[in-house]
């Protein structure tokens, strides 16, 4: 019997890229755990450019900076930070094709620190971005 919902209450949350989140939690510290963190924070940044189109410009810029600063901190092999830091400065104000093509990269460069369903997530959203 499926269960429903009172009409006064809200929908369960769904939280995006759950393993990419699962991973960075199960890996190690160090070099695996921040990649993939770098991978979901990039990947965040990139879905809510395009979910929040009307978000305000500083607003955007703010994240992009905190993001950079933040992926400047990392043990990042130097492919993979390049990429992560480009994909939040085109979350800023670039088309999702081309912020899509970039996500890709990253996907492709940070590929052997990522589990299958991890890289899953990321080349879902980087193609879905690309067709957009």
């Amino acid at each position: 019997m499926p269960h429903t919902l009172p009409p006064y209450a809200i929908p369960a949350p769904t939280f995006r890229f759950w393993h990419l989140a699962n991973l960075a939690g199960r890996a190690p510290i160090g070099g695996a755990r921040e990649v993939a963190l770098a991978c979901f924070v990039a990947a965040r940044l990139a879905a809510d450019s395009v979910v929040t189109l009307e978000e305000a410009g500083p607003a955007r810029v703010a994240r992009c900076a905190g993001a950079k600063a933040w992926f400047g901190t990392l043990a990042l092999p130097p492919a993979v930070r390049t990429h992560a830091i480009k994909c939040a400065e085109l979350s800023v104000d670039a088309g999702a094709a081309l912020l899509g093509q970039e996500l890709g990269g990253l996907t492709l460069a940070a590929s052997p620190y990522l589990d299958g369903p991890s890289r899953g997530e990321l080349d879902s959203l980087a193609s879905t971005l690309r067709d957009v």
